[in-house]
């Protein structure tokens, strides 16, 4: 993995900018995962309360990537956990960002990816075969496009158009 890059360092970057594209996401998520922090290109998926497109996505591979899953804020049903945690790592994705929750939380710090999430919950999802793939998604009121660039660390989530 790259070295990770300080979404402080990043706001320093752009304080005074009137670059509407630099977006900081609300500071509501939680860092799961064995790693602290992680950055890449986004891949996005929007499901709710199922995550059947989840584990076929984190089989594949991620190339340092990041996956972006808007699951409407749901805290009733976890989207990932420990086996997909590390289907993610064994492929390759940088980190995984989840607006809704996930459960197996001393697998999730075991595994060799970033996991943000916005809580936990022992509940798994069901297993419908349901969501859309690589479109735009609006996680805490911001705008995430496939191929944009998210930043995550201790201090928050930012988003940009491409790598900084």
């Amino acid at each position: 993995m790259d070295k990770p890059i300080s979404t402080c360092d990043l706001c320093d970057r752009f304080r005074d900018s009137d670059d509407s594209a630099f977006r900081v996401l609300r500071g509501v998520f939680r860092s799961y995962g064995g790693r602290a922090a992680f950055h890449g290109p986004v891949r996005t998926l929007r499901c709710f309360e199922t995550n059947a497109k989840l584990r076929e996505l984190v089989q594949t591979p991620g190339e340092g990537r990041v996956i972006v899953v808007d699951g409407g804020a749901s805290l009733q049903r976890a989207l990932l956990g420990g086996n997909l945690a590390n289907f993610a790592a064994r492929h390759g994705w940088a980190g995984v960002l989840i607006n809704g929750v996930v459960r197996d939380l001393a697998e999730l710090r075991a595994a060799d990816v970033g996991i943000f999430a916005l809580g936990h919950c022992p509940m798994p999802s069901h297993k419908r075969d349901e969501g859309q793939l690589d479109e735009p998604v609006r996680v805490q009121g911001e705008w995430i496009r496939p191929g944009e660039w998210l930043y995550a660390d201790e201090d928050g989530v930012v988003v940009y158009p491409t790598a900084l």
